[in-house]
Protein backbone atom coordinates (compact mmCIF):
# COMPACT_ATOMS: atom_id res chain seq x y z
CA UNK A 1 0.00 0.00 0.00
CA UNK A 2 2.71 2.47 0.98
CA UNK A 3 4.63 1.69 -2.21
CA UNK A 4 1.63 2.67 -4.37
CA UNK A 5 0.91 5.75 -2.26
CA UNK A 6 4.51 6.88 -2.73
CA UNK A 7 4.11 6.61 -6.49
CA UNK A 8 1.09 8.92 -6.33
CA UNK A 9 3.16 11.65 -4.62
CA UNK A 10 5.55 11.94 -7.57
CA UNK A 11 5.20 14.94 -9.91
CA UNK A 12 4.27 14.49 -13.54
CA UNK A 13 7.29 13.37 -15.56
CA UNK A 14 6.87 12.49 -19.26
CA UNK A 15 10.00 10.35 -19.03
CA UNK A 16 8.30 8.20 -16.35
CA UNK A 17 4.54 8.51 -16.88
CA UNK A 18 2.32 7.11 -14.14
CA UNK A 19 -0.16 4.67 -15.62
CA UNK A 20 -2.84 2.65 -13.81
CA UNK A 21 -4.41 -0.48 -15.27
CA UNK A 22 -7.64 -2.25 -14.38
CA UNK A 23 -9.88 -4.69 -16.23
CA UNK A 24 -13.39 -6.08 -16.17
CA UNK A 25 -15.72 -8.31 -18.15
CA UNK A 26 -18.91 -7.22 -19.88
CA UNK A 27 -21.72 -9.67 -20.68
CA UNK A 28 -22.99 -9.10 -24.21
CA UNK A 29 -26.78 -8.98 -24.35
CA UNK A 30 -29.06 -8.38 -27.33
CA UNK A 31 -32.72 -7.42 -27.45
CA UNK A 32 -35.07 -10.07 -28.82
CA UNK A 33 -37.67 -7.42 -29.64
CA UNK A 34 -37.08 -3.90 -30.91
CA UNK A 35 -37.16 -1.41 -27.99
CA UNK A 36 -39.83 1.28 -28.14
CA UNK A 37 -38.32 4.79 -28.10
CA UNK A 38 -39.48 7.46 -25.68
CA UNK A 39 -42.42 9.61 -26.71
CA UNK A 40 -44.02 12.65 -25.01
CA UNK A 41 -45.33 11.42 -21.67
CA UNK A 42 -44.00 7.89 -22.19
CA UNK A 43 -40.49 6.64 -21.30
CA UNK A 44 -38.55 4.30 -23.53
CA UNK A 45 -39.57 0.67 -23.11
CA UNK A 46 -37.42 -2.47 -23.34
CA UNK A 47 -38.72 -6.03 -23.31
CA UNK A 48 -37.70 -8.17 -20.35
CA UNK A 49 -36.63 -10.97 -22.68
CA UNK A 50 -33.08 -10.84 -24.03
CA UNK A 51 -30.47 -13.03 -25.71
CA UNK A 52 -27.01 -13.73 -24.29
CA UNK A 53 -24.21 -13.19 -26.81
CA UNK A 54 -21.18 -14.19 -24.76
CA UNK A 55 -18.75 -11.97 -22.87
CA UNK A 56 -16.24 -9.32 -23.86
CA UNK A 57 -13.28 -8.10 -21.84
CA UNK A 58 -12.30 -4.52 -21.16
CA UNK A 59 -8.88 -3.15 -20.19
CA UNK A 60 -8.91 0.34 -18.67
CA UNK A 61 -5.65 2.29 -18.81
CA UNK A 62 -5.60 5.62 -16.97
CA UNK A 63 -2.86 8.24 -16.69
CA UNK A 64 -4.21 10.32 -13.77
CA UNK A 65 -1.74 13.22 -13.90
CA UNK A 66 -2.45 13.82 -17.59
CA UNK A 67 -6.17 13.03 -17.43
CA UNK A 68 -5.87 10.54 -20.29
CA UNK A 69 -7.63 7.19 -20.65
CA UNK A 70 -7.33 4.30 -23.06
CA UNK A 71 -9.95 1.55 -23.02
CA UNK A 72 -9.38 -1.60 -25.05
CA UNK A 73 -11.97 -4.29 -25.75
CA UNK A 74 -10.74 -7.86 -26.24
CA UNK A 75 -12.44 -11.22 -26.62
CA UNK A 76 -10.51 -12.80 -23.74
CA UNK A 77 -8.41 -11.93 -20.68
CA UNK A 78 -5.37 -14.16 -21.13
CA UNK A 79 -1.69 -13.55 -20.41
CA UNK A 80 -1.17 -12.96 -24.13
CA UNK A 81 -3.86 -10.26 -24.22
CA UNK A 82 -2.17 -8.51 -21.30
CA UNK A 83 1.25 -8.78 -22.94
CA UNK A 84 -0.02 -7.39 -26.23
CA UNK A 85 -1.53 -4.43 -24.38
CA UNK A 86 1.85 -3.79 -22.71
CA UNK A 87 3.53 -3.75 -26.12
CA UNK A 88 0.91 -1.32 -27.43
CA UNK A 89 1.38 1.02 -24.47
CA UNK A 90 5.18 0.97 -24.65
CA UNK A 91 5.51 1.38 -28.41
CA UNK A 92 2.44 3.42 -29.38
CA UNK A 93 1.24 5.39 -26.36
CA UNK A 94 4.53 6.05 -24.54
CA UNK A 95 7.32 5.53 -27.10
CA UNK A 96 9.51 8.31 -25.66
CA UNK A 97 9.21 7.26 -22.02
CA UNK A 98 12.28 5.83 -20.31
CA UNK A 99 10.02 3.71 -18.11
CA UNK A 100 6.28 3.42 -17.71
CA UNK A 101 5.41 3.43 -14.00
CA UNK A 102 2.60 0.88 -13.95
CA UNK A 103 0.15 0.44 -11.06
CA UNK A 104 -2.02 -2.68 -11.27
CA UNK A 105 -3.50 -5.45 -9.16
CA UNK A 106 -2.31 -8.99 -8.54
CA UNK A 107 -4.25 -10.92 -11.19
CA UNK A 108 -2.24 -13.86 -12.51
CA UNK A 109 -1.79 -12.43 -16.05
CA UNK A 110 -0.34 -9.20 -14.61
CA UNK A 111 3.17 -10.61 -14.38
CA UNK A 112 6.38 -10.18 -16.42
CA UNK A 113 6.11 -13.88 -17.24
CA UNK A 114 3.15 -13.05 -19.49
CA UNK A 115 5.51 -11.14 -21.77
CA UNK A 116 7.57 -14.29 -22.30
CA UNK A 117 4.42 -16.28 -23.01
CA UNK A 118 3.48 -13.89 -25.81
CA UNK A 119 6.81 -12.86 -27.34
CA UNK A 120 10.29 -14.09 -28.12
CA UNK A 121 12.71 -13.68 -25.17
CA UNK A 122 14.48 -10.63 -26.61
CA UNK A 123 11.20 -8.76 -27.17
CA UNK A 124 9.83 -9.79 -23.78
CA UNK A 125 12.98 -8.50 -22.06
CA UNK A 126 12.84 -5.23 -24.01
CA UNK A 127 9.30 -4.61 -22.84
CA UNK A 128 10.06 -5.68 -19.27
CA UNK A 129 12.90 -3.17 -19.03
CA UNK A 130 10.50 -0.37 -20.00
CA UNK A 131 8.09 -1.18 -17.14
CA UNK A 132 8.34 -0.24 -13.47
CA UNK A 133 5.55 -2.33 -11.95
CA UNK A 134 3.88 -1.49 -8.63
CA UNK A 135 1.29 -3.99 -7.38
CA UNK A 136 -1.65 -2.98 -5.23
CA UNK A 137 -2.21 -5.21 -2.17
CA UNK A 138 -4.73 -8.01 -2.67
CA UNK A 139 -7.49 -6.41 -0.53
CA UNK A 140 -6.63 -2.90 -1.74
CA UNK A 141 -7.95 -2.55 -5.29
CA UNK A 142 -9.32 0.87 -4.30
CA UNK A 143 -5.71 2.11 -4.49
CA UNK A 144 -5.78 1.64 -8.27
CA UNK A 145 -7.02 4.86 -9.88
CA UNK A 146 -7.92 2.94 -13.05
CA UNK A 147 -10.70 1.35 -11.01
CA UNK A 148 -12.14 4.83 -10.51
CA UNK A 149 -11.93 5.52 -14.25
CA UNK A 150 -13.66 2.21 -14.96
CA UNK A 151 -16.47 3.02 -12.55
CA UNK A 152 -17.04 6.36 -14.34
CA UNK A 153 -17.31 4.45 -17.62
CA UNK A 154 -19.83 2.00 -16.20
CA UNK A 155 -22.89 4.26 -16.05
CA UNK A 156 -22.93 5.64 -19.63
CA UNK A 157 -21.50 2.58 -21.38
CA UNK A 158 -21.66 -0.65 -19.41
CA UNK A 159 -24.91 -0.45 -17.43
CA UNK A 160 -27.13 -1.36 -20.37
CA UNK A 161 -27.56 -3.98 -23.08
CA UNK A 162 -24.75 -4.12 -25.63
CA UNK A 163 -25.04 -6.90 -28.22
CA UNK A 164 -21.54 -7.35 -29.63
CA UNK A 165 -17.84 -6.38 -29.27
CA UNK A 166 -18.02 -3.93 -32.19
CA UNK A 167 -20.78 -1.89 -30.55
CA UNK A 168 -18.99 -2.01 -27.21
CA UNK A 169 -15.74 -0.79 -28.82
CA UNK A 170 -17.54 2.10 -30.53
CA UNK A 171 -19.35 3.17 -27.36
CA UNK A 172 -16.20 2.99 -25.23
CA UNK A 173 -14.16 4.91 -27.83
CA UNK A 174 -16.73 7.73 -27.88
CA UNK A 175 -16.60 7.97 -24.08
CA UNK A 176 -12.79 7.91 -24.16
CA UNK A 177 -12.62 10.80 -26.64
CA UNK A 178 -14.95 12.96 -24.52
CA UNK A 179 -13.10 12.31 -21.26
CA UNK A 180 -9.66 12.79 -22.78
CA UNK A 181 -10.69 16.05 -24.45
CA UNK A 182 -11.83 17.33 -21.04
CA UNK A 183 -8.55 16.08 -19.43
CA UNK A 184 -10.41 14.89 -16.35
CA UNK A 185 -7.64 14.33 -13.80
CA UNK A 186 -7.67 12.80 -10.32
CA UNK A 187 -6.43 14.86 -7.36
CA UNK A 188 -5.20 12.03 -5.12
CA UNK A 189 -4.81 13.18 -1.50
CA UNK A 190 -4.63 9.97 0.54
CA UNK A 191 -1.03 9.68 1.80
CA UNK A 192 1.03 7.23 3.85
CA UNK A 193 0.49 9.53 6.84
CA UNK A 194 -3.27 9.28 6.38
CA UNK A 195 -2.94 5.51 6.07
CA UNK A 196 -1.04 5.22 9.35
CA UNK A 197 -3.94 6.99 11.11
CA UNK A 198 -7.09 5.86 9.29
CA UNK A 199 -5.85 2.31 8.63
CA UNK A 200 -4.01 1.87 11.91
CA UNK A 201 -5.51 -1.62 12.33
CA UNK A 202 -3.49 -2.82 9.33
CA UNK A 203 -0.16 -2.02 10.97
CA UNK A 204 1.44 -4.36 13.54
CA UNK A 205 1.31 -3.33 17.17
CA UNK A 206 4.75 -3.23 18.77
CA UNK A 207 5.18 -3.41 22.55
CA UNK A 208 8.41 -1.83 23.85
CA UNK A 209 9.98 -2.51 27.25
Amino acid sequence: MEDVLEVYTRPDDPRRPQVCLDETSKPLVADTREPLPATPGQPARVDDEYARKGTAHLFMVFEPLAGQRHAKVTERRTAVDFAQLMQELVDEHYPKAEKMVLVLDNLNPHKPASLYEAFAPAEARRLRERLAIHDTPKPGSWLNMAETARSVLATPCLARRIPDPTTLTQEVAAWERRRNAAKCRVDWRFTTHDASIKLKHLYPSIQLG
